[in-house]
């Protein structure tokens, strides 16, 4: 009889590993019908997100946010829910920090509490951003990914309309956004010249480490599974199925309002128009390469956070656009889940048999 164990073992891994290469492969021979060298736009993406210790703490910068949005989504994927709209809820995030910090600037607070309570603020904007999609869903039958972009151009109006109305500098509305907050009320960085956070690292660590004990090690997890896996029978066993579904909705937006605070009490230091930067979208390319397996989340993570950054160099050497970076995440991804899905099939036939 043959070991299906052992196949079960390798065949994963050399799935994902041959739809890498070819995702790579295929990102060369675009290059090279382009006319552009393939093995110098690889080394000048790697020279640029590794070649320093300055250009990698901006990878790590990058890693922040993108690290909490995938965080977030792993949640609401564990329950079958595909939150798009998490790009709206980074942007709350960050307007629910502003407003926090520009309500406690003038207070007698110590600056390490305006900015603990403007991140709790944070949280508290995202979540709630969430849980107003969760109810679109769960009590008005609204499908979660066309309620998620609706209330993304809702966020992006009402984060425009502070930027350029309540809040704008003055004397004038600027794009670069509102006013930049005091330098006592930015979260300390390594050097005056990074951006890098260690306070912000920390945050972006301990999410990850705690929706990998939520998701395999608890319950909790292990209800929101189910709920994901098939919600009609988890509700036939008892589980309330629209208390979890709000649940996980919560759950991404509170690390998705954390994503947004820290952008603008570490990174921008105020709010602008682009405070999400896409990590939303960015977050669901990477849960969904990771196929919501948590253990997985931060290197993918990291490997996506140097690409955006490392493709900077296209440009400068060799003049070419730096949205080579999203050729590669995007081809990625599509390669990998259908590798999956030819793996699954080829599991299915040989059960069959």
């Amino acid at each position: 009889m043959r070991d299906n164990r052992s196949e079960k073992g390798w065949q994963g891994p050399a799935f994902q590993a041959g739809a890498v290469l070819l995702a790579l492969a295929l990102t060369a021979l675009i290059l090279v019908v382009t006319n552009a060298p393939p093995f110098a736009a690889f080394a000048n993406i790697a020279l640029g997100a590794f070649g320093s210790w300055q250009v990698f703490s901006d990878v790590l910068v990058s890693w922040i946010p993108l690290l909490l949005a995938t965080s977030g989504l792993l949640m609401t994927f564990g329950a079958g829910l595909w939150n798009i709209g998490i790009e709206g809820q980074i942007m709350l995030g960050g307007i629910f920090t502003t407003w926090m910090m520009r309500s406690l600037a003038s207070s007698a607070l110590p600056p390490a509490m305006i900015i603990a309570l403007s991140i709790v603020a944070g949280m508290a904007g995202g979540m709630l951003w969430a849980l107003l999609a969760g109810v679109l869903k769960a009590f008005g039958g609204v499908n979660e990914i066309f309620g998620g972009l609706g209330l993304n151009f809702v966020a992006t109006a009402l984060n425009l309309w502070l930027i350029f109305g309540p809040w704008k500098r003055p004397g004038i509305a600027s794009m670069s956004g509102t006013e930049p907050f005091h330098q006592s009320l930015w979260m300390a960085t390594l050097t005056p010249q990074s951006r890098l956070s260690p306070a912000a690292l920390l945050l972006a660590i301990l999410a990850i480490v705690i929706v990998f004990f939520l998701i395999e090690g608890t319950y909790l997890g292990l209800r929101l599974k189910a709920v994901g896996r098939n919600s009609h029978a988890a509700f036939l066993l008892g589980v309330p199925t629209r208390r979890y579904l709000l649940l996980a909705f919560a759950l991404c937006g509170i690390f998705a309002g954390l994503a947004g605070a820290i952008q603008v009490t570490a990174v921008y230091h105020r709010l602008i128009p682009s405070i999400s930067s896409g990590y939303g979208y960015l977050g669901l390319m990477v849960a969904m390469l990771v196929n919501y397996r948590a253990a997985l989340g931060a290197p993918v993570a990291l490997f996506f956070a140097a690409l955006n950054v490392g493709s900077i160099q296209l440009p400068i050497m060799l003049k070419l656009d730096s949205s080579l970076a999203g050729v590669i995440q995007g081809t990625l991804v599509l390669l990998v889940l259908m590798a999956q899905g030819l793996r699954m099939r080829i599991r299915k036939r040989r059960s069959l048999k």
